[in-house]
């Protein structure tokens, strides 16, 4: 099975392209859903959250109050980083397994979408990395948009809590620019689909089953 990471900015059109590559036929891993998973009773994360912040962070129904551990945790980079040295190597290791299954179930062609593909090191889980783009006002008045969040608080969150686009480019294979109309990204997700299956073939992949 091959891998590709499929990675962006908020308001970038990422999801968009994950829709249009699973209309092609990939199978899509959604780091986001993993990262809700990760935060369950019982699940990889939990008594090491509660251990690090308290059972003040913890839901009457039992689960993590997200609300309540999300001020302790944008309160200070530090305590973020202690959050994400919990959850992170643990999400990955959910991936992992997720992408074993995906591959078990005959799946030719996986995509890992995660917003926080590099930051969080699991692009090594991929055979190459596809990023979606567009200018920072774009992709701020989207996600406003979609959240409600004033457009100068989400460029704020752009600005501050995310690897620069730029950066995001020089570490990936392919470049979504997404800044036109749906059809203008279908075309271009299509073009690098073709692209990317026309290689595999001529490098032999899936001739073994």
């Amino acid at each position: 099975m091959y891998t590709i990471g499929l990675t962006g900015g908020i308001g970038t059109g990422k999801t968009a392209v994950a829709r249009i590559l699973e209309e092609l036929g990939a199978a899509i891993l959604d780091a986001d859903r993993v990262g809700h998973e990760v935060y369950l009773p019982g699940r990889p994360a939990y008594d090491a959250i509660v251990a690090e912040f308290g059972a003040e962070v913890v839901a009457e129904d039992g689960s993590i109050d997200r609300k309540k551990l999300g001020p302790i945790v944008f309160s200070a980079p530090e305590n973020l980083a202690r959050l994400n040295a919990i959850t992170h190597p643990r999400m990955k290791e959910m991936m992992r397994e997720k992408l074993a299954d995906a591959d078990r179930s005959g799946a030719k062609v996986a995509v890992l979408e995660a917003a926080l593909l590099f930051d969080a090191g699991w692009d090594d889980l991929t055979d190459e990395v596809w990023v979606t783009v567009v200018d920072a006002e774009t992709a701020a008045r989207r996600a406003s948009e979609r959240s409600d969040i004033p457009v100068e608080q989400v460029l704020e969150r752009i600005q501050k809590a995310q690897m620069a686009s730029e950066e995001r480019i020089r570490r990936s294979d392919v470049v979504i620019d997404t800044s036109g109309t749906l059809e203008d990204t279908r075309r271009r997700t299509f073009d690098a689909w073709d692209r990317l299956e026309h290689r595999l073939s001529a490098e032999g992949w899936g001739k073994d089953g």
